[in-house]
């Protein structure tokens, strides 16, 4: 069995640091009404992850702390398909492009799929648990992953 998938935009990067979504030409009919919603989800296509990565089952991230992790139950960039997710809040539409607040992915990143944030369909349902390694990587070192490409995320971790 083997998928087609094709992008529908790109990420793009002002001058400024500030980064927009750039829809192709054939999908901005697609946009009609996306600007009623205050947040959008993003898929995107991971695509600086090299092939031989893509075959990555685990990795043990750099902190002492933290365990040897199977790809899955981690949001590390390189797995066996490298789809990126993420909300983004969306602050304007311009015609093709949407003015959003930040996203983590890099210049140039295709993007996949855009659905607007619905909070009785995609937030969680019940309590959320996270491990305690989670827990403390994000109150320690959250605010360092803002803007790394993904040459920087790979030295955080050893591939198994």
């Amino acid at each position: 069995m083997s998928f087609k998938v094709k992008p529908i935009g790109f990420v793009r990067k002002l001058e400024s640091g500030k980064k927009y979504i750039e829809v192709l030409e054939e999908y901005e009919e697609a946009l009609e009404k996306i600007e009623c919603f205050s947040h959008v989800i993003v898929l995107y296509w991971l695509n600086k992850v090299p092939e031989d990565l893509r075959k990555t089952l685990r990795i043990k991230p750099k902190f002492e702390w933290a365990p040897e992790l199977g790809i899955f139950a981690t949001r590390f960039p390189a797995r066996p398909n490298p789809i990126g997710i993420t909300t983004v809040k969306l602050l304007s539409r311009r015609g093709r492009m949407l003015l959003i607040d930040d996203i983590d992915a890099e210049d140039g990143t295709p993007i996949l799929d855009l659905k607007p944030y619905i909070p009785l369909f995609d937030k969680p349902k019940g309590r959320v648990i996270l491990p305690r390694w989670v827990l403390r990587h994000i109150k320690e070192h959250h605010h360092e992953h803002d803007d790394l490409s993904f040459e920087e995320i790979l030295k955080m971790v050893e591939i198994r």
